[in-house]
């Protein structure tokens, strides 16, 4: 994969969904699990490319701050895994329509640079990406189910200069207030009867790669 560089704008997920996500990659790619934390990525990924480099951070944050204080926190299904076309990527979508595409469209219409993305904008929460893919490894990661929604209620913007590990440049809590309900929901269950523990810590924050 090309290198990436560019200002990304990252939801990690917290909690339940974010716990189980990680104790899947940590089986099946330990790597993009020591490198990124569970996250949908808003800006830089599909719909919009990244941020350039070269943009004042002070300009990126006064144009999404007015956005995170009047979007609310969501709690979204993740679906069922998919594997991207012609790659070993295997990620859990979100629904593209309602208030993710809403908050995805306010940031693409806020004024700030970006880069041309070849892809419409499809969310989603990758859980593999570096390993080559056995018929087995995949059939196992696609009857994955993430039943814990995914909550969305903070907004992380990551500098990424690959090979560099990204940087975190700043955080904007969503802070409207009717929005949907933070709630937990089970563990996922994964093949072969074993259930994923939901008490993990979160993967560190530095990476080599562009978010996923």
């Amino acid at each position: 994969m090309p290198a990436s560089f560019g200002i990304f704008v990252l939801a990690e997920l917290p909690g339940e969904a974010g716990a189980a996500v990680l104790d899947i990659q940590q089986r099946y790619d330990p790597k993009l699990a020591r490198l990124t934390p569970p996250h949908v990525t808003l800006v830089g990924s599909s719909g919009v490319g990244a941020i350039p480099t070269d943009t004042p951070i002070e300009r990126i944050r006064a144009a999404l701050e007015p956005i995170a204080a009047s979007t609310a926190p969501m709690s979204l299904p993740l679906g069922k895994p998919h594997r991207f076309m012609q790659t070993d990527i295997i990620s859990l979508p979100l629904d593209p329509n309602g208030p993710l595409r809403l908050l995805h469209e306010r940031l693409a219409r806020s004024g700030l640079p970006f880069k041309r993305s070849r892809f419409l904008f499809s969310p989603h929460c990758t859980l593999t990406f570096y390993p080559t893919l056995t018929p087995q490894t995949e059939r196992e990661l696609l009857a994955v189910r993430v039943a814990a929604p995914a909550i969305i209620d903070t907004l992380q913007v990551y500098l990424t200069r690959d090979p560099q590990p990204s940087k975190l440049l700043f955080t904007l809590p969503l802070l409207a207030q009717n929005g949907a309900p933070v709630e937990s929901a089970p563990s996922v269950v994964i093949p072969r009867g074993e259930r994923i523990s939901s008490g993990l810590r979160d993967a560190a924050s530095g990476r080599s790669r562009s978010p996923a």
